[in-house]
């Protein structure tokens, strides 16, 4: 039933609508729930009850992790309720390789379905750290570890 060639797991998406949170805890919370080890962590623009603009804030999380991620968002949100579902993440096979450039090493995050690649990207952190070290635009630096792969 599911496409073959690809790794699969299993994930809880959470989710809370929220229209009474300061925008300025919005980032800490995300960074919170990154730090604790969530898989993804998102916030959306909505429009709920009453007309008010408000956010939808979600998150990705293993599903043994899901009470440790439930407890951070009623703690450190102004939730009241959470939405949850369990599914099937389909994914590629990932590796890192080093490519070289002007600018030195960079890190790429490969993506395989079988032994076919799909997807290669620069990694962010070693890119920036290139650019940074260069004193070069960042976008210069993915462009050169993108020719390289």
């Amino acid at each position: 039933m599911l496409p073959e060639g690809y790794e699969t797991d299993r994930v809880v998406q959470m989710e809370t609508n929220l229209d009474d949170l300061s925008p300025e805890l919005v980032g800490h919370v995300t960074g919170l729930l990154l730090e604790a080890g969530a898989l993804d962590v998102w916030v959306t623009p909505v429009q709920m009850k009453k007309q008010r603009p408000g956010m939808l804030l979600g998150l990705l999380c293993a599903p043994d992790a899901a009470q440790k991620f439930a407890d951070l968002l009623f703690t450190h949100t102004s939730a009241f309720g959470l939405r949850m579902s369990e599914m099937t993440r389909l994914k590629l096979r990932r590796d890192f390789i080093e490519v070289e450039t002007p600018f030195g090493p960079i890190t790429v995050k490969r993506g395989f379905r079988g032994d076919t690649l799909m997807q290669s990207a620069p990694e962010y952190e070693s890119c920036k750290a290139a650019a940074v070290k260069h004193g070069c635009p960042l976008q210069q630096v993915y462009d050169a570890a993108r020719s390289a792969c």
